[in-house]
């Protein structure tokens, strides 16, 4: 049960501040747009760039200081396997105009067609990943 209220409230906070900063700010909260926008030079956007990126860095010691302990994170997988997986999903990233936060969380709420054809190719792709890795024998 703590780990459905665990998964509930971090739902709930995404969504919250998805959707402040663009009620806010009128911009979508996708991080690889975000983290692009940041590594222009400098301009009127920067400082909430690198303050939401700030953010996302600090959520783990923000959770250390309320409940005591790090968050666990468990990877069954080799750091080459992980490396190679991280510039798959940059490069993926920059052909679907943006990642599975924008798509997914302020995309879809928005109705968005593209984001649409993005998380129908998200989950088509995992779901097949999922078989070949479960049932190919690797």
């Amino acid at each position: 049960m703590i780990v459905f209220l665990s998964a509930l409230a971090g739902g709930v906070l995404i969504g919250a501040s998805a959707a402040l900063l663009l009620i806010l700010n009128g911009r979508i909260a996708g991080i690889s747009g975000i983290a692009a926008g940041a590594m222009l030079p400098v301009s009127r956007d920067t400082p909430w760039r690198w303050t939401f990126l700030a953010g996302l860095l600090l959520g783990p010691v923000l959770f250390r200081l309320a409940f005591g302990a790090w968050p666990v994170v468990q990877l069954d997988a080799p750091w080459t396997l992980v490396v190679l997986g991280g510039l798959l999903v940059g490069y993926g990233t920059r052909m679907g105009a943006g990642c599975t936060s924008g798509h997914g969380v302020c995309g879809l709420a928005r109705l968005s067609p593209r984001s649409i054809a993005a998380v129908a190719t998200f989950m088509v792709t995992a779901a097949a990943t999922v078989f070949v890795v479960r049932h190919g024998g690797w």
